[in-house]
């Protein structure tokens, strides 16, 4: 196998024996000029048909929690009906990340869909909750029990089987919001946001959170974001694009967000207009 591009000291882009480029993980395999021969024995993981904006994501992610979401990764894959996507391993970890630094923030996130996620998918909510305990023993943190449901909606949306003519319907239409909104603060901020990259990618994960509670009646309660206190005020920018956006929503969906909803997107829309953007 032969190493072509680093994304950091132990992930690089490759290509093996038949010619065929895939992401390799291992340790220090991501070293040096490029490029280079790489051991097979030095390979610990490898993924083919990776969505290319996952792996500018990487490189913020720490070592040991890409190696956690790998090893996590290999642990359901063989307890699910279904395939999964190659991407779970980087959004998995880019979620645990997240986490995480939330945790040791002390920023406590309820998940009002909890509930209604154990009902639909046992399976992935059972999954979810074994590692939410794995992550609060080898991370040194403390998760709420219901961070199991956002662990196993990363699992369903990395199912690679055929959906529904419903689905689908509901697919196309989150994604035509989910452009209206990128659209809004385009134009808002006087900026070109940059769809293929890895921001836009987290930033479309939390959106579609967001559509999926709408779409089942469902809000972040008042207290669930007790810990950003002040955001609003940080950027008072975000604040009113975000009043563009929920009166955007009220007219599409008939749906008004709370204010810990909107100050939800507060944060997101903040954070791609500083990296998704080409400013």
């Amino acid at each position: 196998m032969q190493a072509i591009r680093s994304i950091n000291n132990n992930i690089a882009v490759c290509v093996d024996s038949a010619g065929q480029e895939c992401i390799a993980m291992g340790k220090g395999i991501g070293y040096g000029k490029m490029p280079h021969e790489v051991e097979l024995s030095k390979v610990t993981h490898t993924y083919y048909c990776v969505d290319e904006r996952q792996l500018e994501g990487v490189k913020d992610i720490p070592q040991e929690v890409l190696a956690f979401a790998a090893s996590a990764v290999d642990r359901v894959r063989g307890q699910l009906p279904y395939q999964l996507s190659p991407n779970l391993t980087f959004t998995l970890a880019d979620h645990i990340a997240f986490a995480i630094r939330r945790a040791e923030q002390g920023i406590q996130v309820r998940m009002p869909l909890a509930y209604d996620v154990e009902q639909s998918y046992p399976d992935e909510f059972r999954l979810g909750r074994q590692l939410v305990r794995r992550i609060c023993r080898e991370f040194g943190v403390t998760l709420r029990d219901d961070e199991a449901s956002g662990i196993a909606m990363s699992l369903v949306n990395a199912r690679a089987s055929a959906a529904t003519e419903e689905e689908l319907t509901r697919a196309r239409q989150d994604e035509d919001m989910l452009e209206d909104i990128t659209e809004i603060v385009e134009n808002h901020f006087g900026v070109t946001v940059d769809r293929a990259s890895f921001a836009f990618s987290r930033y479309a994960t939390h959106l579609h959170y967001l559509f999926a509670r709408i779409h089942s009646d469902e809000v972040l309660p008042a207290e669930g974001l007790s810990g950003y206190q002040g955001v609003d005020d940080q950027f008072p920018e975000g604040v009113v694009c975000v009043r563009k956006i929920c009166d955007h929503i009220h007219d599409a969906w008939g749906a008004d967000l709370t204010d810990e909803e909107r100050l939800y997107l507060v944060i997101h829309v903040s954070r791609i207009c500083i990296k998704g953007t080409g400013r």
